[in-house]
């Protein structure tokens, strides 16, 4: 966010007011707190990106806001749709920008991906098929933490959610899952859903905490495919690829490959949300958005625990 041109990164806050003035030196930001709510006083902070663990999303978002703060906040903006209902009531009230930092939703790699989808290149998107896992088992980290929202769905499984509602252009309408998770820590340490959307339309993914890591995502229509080659973590310092294959199949003269130009997605996510700010614009993910992903999630969980299709239905408050 350092290196856009629409943001300002002038202070930073921690728990503890030696770590944070270490890493502000280091960060060459100006201003360091030992507390959040001395960050959320200072009148010249515009907006507040809260990073903290899932838990700790609305709480401290609800402060920010009260604050008279904008809030870019990290994915998944709650542990269920009532908190972001919370939100959405306190946006309103208070006129602020309030936005879910899906960072990979706004990387030009994507909205590629969805051009070419929508060109009728491939014919119309019929399925789709994403992977994203990583190992880690380390009891101390906050994302083996049931309790602070961790687990395999909230973390990396809300991405291929979330990139398959944005290329189908709508929302599930059910959904079945399998669900395995770890024996001392209780969270999802594989789940796996199918969503099912209009038309019989099909988004297949599976994610996982206890895996050899590896991410990619395929667009699968009548007349070809579009694959991501890294989906999810975009590398800032190399160009990314899109692989768009015809007709010709296995055997075939092989896809053509689109290379996009290097860019960091997270100091284009930080210039589009300081935009919606400067110009009164729309946020790039908004909080009505996050609340119909967070539904599909939440069906999710259900179907892991029902062994049945679940249906998708959005909180009551959009």
């Amino acid at each position: 966010m350092q290196r856009g041109t629409l943001t300002e990164v002038v202070a930073l806050a921690s728990r503890d007011e030696a770590k944070a003035r270490e890493a502000a030196s280091a960060l060459g930001i100006g201003k360091a707190y030992g507390s959040y709510e001395a960050l959320l006083a200072d009148p010249e902070v515009d907006a507040i990106y809260n990073p903290l663990p899932n838990d700790l999303h609305v709480p401290w978002t609800l402060k920010a806001i009260a604050a008279g703060k904008h809030v870019l906040c990290e994915k998944p903006l709650s542990l269920n749709s009532a908190g972001i209902g919370e939100l959405i009531a306190a946006r309103d009230r208070a006129r602020v920008k309030v936005g879910e930092a899906f960072m990979a939703r706004t990387h030009p790699q994507w909205l590629r991906a969805k051009e070419i989808a929508d060109s009728g290149e491939i014919g119309e998107p019929r399925v789709i098929h994403g992977f994203f896992s990583y190992f880690n088992r380390d009891p101390k980290n906050i994302r083996n933490h049931v309790e602070a929202g961790g687990g395999a769905l909230m973390d990396i499984g809300c991405y291929p959610i979330t990139l398959s509602r944005m290329i189908f252009g709508g929302e599930p309408l059910r959904v079945t899952a399998a669900i395995n998770r770890d024996p001392e820590f209780g969270v999802d340490r594989v789940t796996s859903a199918i969503l099912e959307f209009s038309g019989g339309r099909q988004s297949v993914f599976s994610s996982g905490t206890q895996i050899a890591a590896y991410q990619r995502m395929q667009i699968f229509g009548a007349a070809g495919r579009i694959e991501v080659e890294i989906p999810f973590n975009a590398p800032p310092d190399q160009p990314t690829r899109l692989f768009v294959d015809g007709v010709r199949g296995i055997g075939g003269d092989g896809p053509r490959i689109e290379e996009l130009a290097t860019c960091d997605q997270y100091t284009i996510q930080g210039d589009l949300f300081s935009r919606a700010i400067l110009e009164n614009g729309d946020v790039p993910v908004s909080l009505e958005d996050a609340a119909r992903n967070m539904a599909v999630i939440e069906a999710v969980f259900r179907a892991g625990a029902s062994g049945r299709w679940e249906d998708v239905t959005a909180p009551r408050f959009l």
